[in-house]
């Protein structure tokens, strides 16, 4: 695709969450935008995610954008135009300890605040609903049925064909070099294919997005971590809700297909952008997948990856407009969590920059001087 010399807005970043800003930019009349992406289309860390949609969190800001988050996905055939396979299958939040059970109680009061339809579930209730679960040692259970899953790479695809639809340029294998500023103002980005003048510059770079601050003279506080998942052969399809447990330290899914798709963070990790397999990860999360799903035992693995968690300080998203450099933007350190919330990021960032303000949903507690008042760290991480 041939690059234009100008823009009114250049995002950096082509995985979810810039791409579905793109979508809502577009959506909202604003169509002289383009997406950069160095390498091809969700080829960071939107495509290496496992694709769930929780809206149980501690935080009550993570649960608003989950439940508007939501709201999209169900309605995305007919908004977007394309099937990302989503479905509502549920997440299953396992308590393993009795403080884990008391922050459950506390958080399902909250997120019933909310209207979200969640429930704490005792061990006897939960085996009896769940019973392909080993639940020794299992005190209680969250359980969300509207919870789920999607898609990561359609929904990345299907964002950026309907903005393209729309006019916006999706310019794929094009690296931001530099970001121009004059006077402390936005006056463009460099690529490695020239320099594009721009109005507003929007950094959604994932696991990047600090070296892309930087280009900007901002130094965000974020830094990204290996995580890494596997797949397994398909079985026939049983297990609905994506399985969780913060104090073991994993996750589990089948996929439409059959697939189980399992995955853990690793707190041994040094940040850096390394996301070479490991024989540990599979040593360590095999045993699990055998202690917690022994049906599962003698499962063949298929395949194996990495991809990189783009942590900020308390583990919620910085979305901000810069007080330094007049109209650059930032939706960054999504904390592993940035699939599930594009669609309430990208409709929140869009009315930011054509309206000035969000409008659908309350994003002033995200902002990077946050860091500077003391925060509350979202527990619910894995």
């Amino acid at each position: 695709m041939t690059v234009k010399n100008r823009y009114r807005v250049v995002i950096i970043g082509g995985g979810v969450i810039g791409t579905a800003i793109a979508f809502f930019l577009a959506k909202s009349g604003i169509r002289n935008v383009a997406v950069l992406e160095k390498d091809y289309l969700s080829s960071g860390s939107t495509g290496r995610c496992g694709g769930g949609i929780r809206q149980q969190w501690s935080e009550r800001m993570n649960v608003r954008l989950a439940i508007r988050s939501v709201e999209h996905f169900k309605r995305f055939e007919s908004e977007v135009g394309f099937e990302i396979e989503y479905n509502q299958g549920g997440y299953l939040l396992l308590a393993y300890t009795d403080e884990e059970v008391l922050s459950f109680n506390k958080n399902t009061s909250m997120q019933q605040e909310e209207g979200l339809d969640v429930v704490l579930l005792s061990r006897d209730e939960t085996s009896r609903i769940f019973p392909f679960i080993n639940l020794t040692n299992v005190k209680a259970a969250a359980y969300c049925p509207s919870d789920g899953h999607a898609n990561p790479h359609l929904t990345t695809f299907a964002y950026a064909r309907a903005a393209q639809r729309m006019g916006v340029d999706i310019l794929t294998h094009t690296s931001a070099e530099r970001i121009l500023i004059e006077n402390g103002r936005i006056t463009g980005v460099l690529t490695d294919r020239g320099e594009i003048e721009a109005e507003v510059v929007v950094n959604a770079a994932g696991g990047y997005s600090h070296e892309v601050g930087r280009m900007a003279g901002i130094d965000l506080p974020t830094e990204s971590y290996k995580h890494q998942i596997f797949v397994t052969e398909p079985l026939e399809h049983f297990m609905d809700p994506l399985v969780i447990s913060f104090e073991k330290n994993f996750y589990i899914r089948q996929t439409e297909s059959g697939n189980f798709i399992m995955g853990q963070g690793d707190k041994a990790e040094l940040p850096g952008h390394d996301i070479t397999p490991t024989w540990r990860f599979l040593r360590e999360l095999t045993g699990k997948m055998q202690e917690f799903f022994p049906f599962l035992s003698d499962v063949r693995i298929l395949r194996h990856w990495a991809g990189l968690y783009n942590m900020s300080p308390d583990a919620l998203p910085i979305i901000d407009r810069s007080r330094e450099i007049e109209n650059f933007y930032c939706a960054v350190g999504f904390s592993g969590h940035g699939f599930m919330l594009a669609p309430a990021v990208g409709e929140a960032v869009a009315e930011w920059i054509v309206y000035g303000e969000p409008k659908t949903v309350d994003i002033s507690n995200l902002t990077l001087n946050r860091f500077e008042q003391g925060f509350t760290r979202e527990k619910n991480v894995v």
